[in-house]
């Protein structure tokens, strides 16, 4: 079995290893979604990474709840991340965006007026603002002709990143968002609803078009398949990401990363045994996990042969070099929580690396 220091073909991005840089929110763009020189340093230094999967970016205003998070609808979102992509190719990385729209965890407050989603329902949670978190809003369920809209907000975003000079993208179906709830928080009856095919068919959708707009060797997606998150869930969820592997692999997404808790979590209580053994036998692009793992169960996910590559989340805030630091078994820098969403450079891209702590 390979080891998290061999390379891997990601779709059509080859990889020097197959530790993932997993998508990390960290909100230092401006109220415009644009990223600074802060972004640049931030990702140069986590090159060595096999990928980098940018943190979650924004495809239209509707769909941008998060404060200072960075977009990818306007040119000038596309000429702050171009110096982003620059620096990471000429530190020899690869780098991913991740294409973001929240759905009904949208507040109005953000810019985007009403927020909408699979069903007139609201997020079980306060949302996030510029001026602290607000109670939810409830959601306006789209029409068929707005996930039309929808679906080529998704392509125009791939398309600019593209331009933007990123390796390739990821379409963010995970976590309680919006692809996430036509999933699992959908109360539809028409052909977006209903049963597990009308459930997956925005899923395809968006797929569809995103691989129509820059290839299926350069579209990946993340899943999270088990256990309840922002208020979605399914009581089948082996059946319904089997159905939803199975799409992905129609429509030709080349990739596909998991965040599936194990039998401890921080993220969510581990309900369900995991599902990607199931929807490894549908799909046969490279698949990725990912949850609070180290390098020893992340290497033991691969003896099993379950996965081609490790995500790794907060681990990568704290230790730009973590490739070195897991390839040496070297200690690793504790993160700091509290700055994981803060403005400045402290706790961003300050971290030392194990070179600066030994000279």
């Amino acid at each position: 079995m390979p080891s998290l220091f061999d390379p891997v073909a990601i779709g059509d991005i080859d990889c020097p290893n197959r530790i993932v840089m997993a998508p990390l929110t960290r909100g230092r763009a401006d109220k415009d979604g644009v990223h600074s020189d802060l972004a640049v340093e931030y990702y140069r230094q986590r090159a060595s990474a096999g990928l980098i999967i940018t943190e979650a970016t924004g495809i239209s205003r509707e769909g941008l709840g998060w404060p200072y998070a960075p977009g990818l609808w306007s040119e000038a979102q596309v000429e702050g991340w171009k110096p982003v992509t620059e620096a990471v190719h000429e530190a020899g990385g690869r780098i991913v965006a991740q294409l973001w729209h929240m759905g009904r965890l949208v507040h109005p407050d953000l810019g985007g007026g009403q927020p909408v989603s699979a069903s007139a329902t609201a997020g079980p949670h306060r949302l996030h603002t510029y001026e602290g978190k607000k109670d939810p809003v409830e959601a306006r369920a789209l029409s068929v002709d707005e996930i039309a809209r929808v679906v080529e907000d998704y392509a125009h975003a791939a398309r600019n990143a593209m331009a933007a000079g990123f390796d390739g993208v990821q379409i963010h179906g995970a976590n309680g968002y919006l692809i996430d709830q036509f999933l699992r928080a959908n109360e539809r009856d028409d052909e977006y609803g209903g049963d597990i095919e009308g459930r997956v068919r925005f899923l395809r959708d968006v797929c569809d078009g995103v691989v129509s707009a820059v290839g299926g060797g350069r579209t990946g997606i993340r899943l999270s398949p088990i256990g309840e998150v922002n208020g979605c869930d399914f009581p089948e969820p082996e059946k319904l990401f089997v159905a939803a592997a199975r799409a992905l692999e129609e429509v030709g997404v080349s990739w596909l990363e998991m965040r599936e808790p194990g039998d401890s979590s921080s993220f969510v209580e581990a309900e369900h045994e995991r599902v990607s053994p199931a929807m490894r036998k549908v799909f046969s692009g490279a698949m990725g996990l990912n949850s609070d793992l180290g390098a020893d169960s992340g290497q033991a996910l691969l003896d099993q042969g379950i996965c081609d590559f490790i995500a790794f989340g907060r681990p990568f805030i704290s230790n730009p070099d973590l490739v070195r630091r897991f390839r040496e078994d070297a200690p690793l820098n504790d993160w700091d929580v509290k700055s994981f969403y803060s403005r400045g450079a402290e706790g961003y891209i300050d971290y030392p690396t194990l070179e600066e702590v030994e000279a």
